[in-house]
């Protein structure tokens, strides 16, 4: 007897093509002024209840990457579409609706709350912003999100710098989860705390995310945090996605150089293992004064003309496996 096909997630978000250049510092008094390449026409799908992990070194794009898709900041082109509809053309209406169902939780957890207000009336704000639900049970709402995070109801009165460093992160969680959304952007939301409070913070977005069905894009440079949330990871470099496959795949058959890189740097617990280790020569590129062919060839020891002169395709081998490399298949 055959087994049914299995159904495809529900795509909630997708990217096409998209592209965002800031404008730099001029090349001389009367010059022309630079362009940074932040992102170069990056195109992903995010699906309903999946976790997808965003990783590259600092200065790749992820940070600007998330806050395109929330729509913080306008693209140069390309497109991001929200259950069907190109957030990017809708008038401010209708963007003050969709901005309820779409949060992001920050890197730095002091710095994105208020430390004039109350952990209480931070986290009622955006019911009372958004004008969600009764008035009167408003509190109510708020003491069932604030031990939904696990934290006491007595924080309520006290102001963010009375707060640990978990703490804080947690109140930012239960603030962006009020409203219900439907999908969280975590900008390296967990980089700044201890290791064990790293721990208590991933399995609470973890717990949260099965009670309430949300759909995470887990930005980090952390790989061995991402194996342990993503269901699928995007690795990103100068701009681009350059490989993208389910976690599980990519962490034991990674197939661009810079992906084996990124995990052979991974600290092993365990001292008296001597596993052989993947290296990146050299410096990130200038993204004022991106290379020619791919991005990664001046750091790239399996580097050739064709690498210098042509961009790789990003291309699918095997199932479901994406990466952007002219010789993936030779170094699989």
């Amino acid at each position: 007897m055959n087994k049914p096909a299995a159904i495809e997630p529900e795509i909630l978000m997708e990217v096409r093509d998209l592209v965002c250049h800031f404008t730099g510092p001029r090349t001389s008094f009367f010059g022309k002024r630079m362009i940074a390449h932040a992102v170069n026409g990056v195109s992903l799908e995010l699906r309903t209840g999946e976790t997808l992990g965003l990783v590259g070194e600092s200065g790749c794009g992820k940070s600007t990457l998330g806050q395109l898709i929330l729509n913080l900041i306008e693209p140069t082109s390309g497109s991001v579409s929200f259950l069907g509809q190109d957030i990017t053309k809708v008038d401010k209406q209708e963007w003050r609706r969709l901005r309820s169902e779409m949060q992001l939780v920050f890197q730095n957890p002091l710095g994105a709350l208020n430390p004039r207000l109350s952990i209480g009336a931070q986290i009622r704000e955006p019911l009372d912003i958004h004008d969600i639900g009764d008035p009167d049970q408003r509190p109510d709402k708020v003491l069932e999100m604030l031990e939904a995070v696990s934290l006491p109801p007595h924080l309520l009165e006290r102001y963010p710098h009375q707060l640990s460093g978990g703490q804080q992160q947690r109140v930012v969680i239960a603030r962006a989860l009020i409203n219900g959304p439907k999908l969280v952007v975590c900008d390296e939301s967990v980089s700044a705390l201890d290791v064990s409070v790293q721990a208590q913070v991933v399995n609470l977005l973890a717990d949260m995310q099965k009670k309430l069905g949300l759909t995470y894009l887990f930005i980090t440079h952390d790989l061995s945090i991402v194996r342990h949330i993503s269901s699928r990871i995007a690795v990103m470099y100068l701009g681009r996605i350059v490989e993208l496959a389910d976690s599980k795949e990519l962490l034991e058959n990674p197939m661009h150089p810079y992906t084996k890189a990124l995990i052979s740097a991974v600290p092993v617990p365990d001292p008296r293992a001597r596993a052989s280790r993947a290296t990146i020569r050299g410096e990130p590129p200038n993204p004022f004064n991106p290379p020619s062919g791919c991005a990664f060839h001046a750091r790239c020891a399996h580097a050739d003309e064709k690498c210098r002169s042509q961009l790789p395709d990003f291309r699918q081998i095997g199932d479901k496996h994406l990466v952007a490399c002219h010789h993936a298949e030779a170094l699989a």
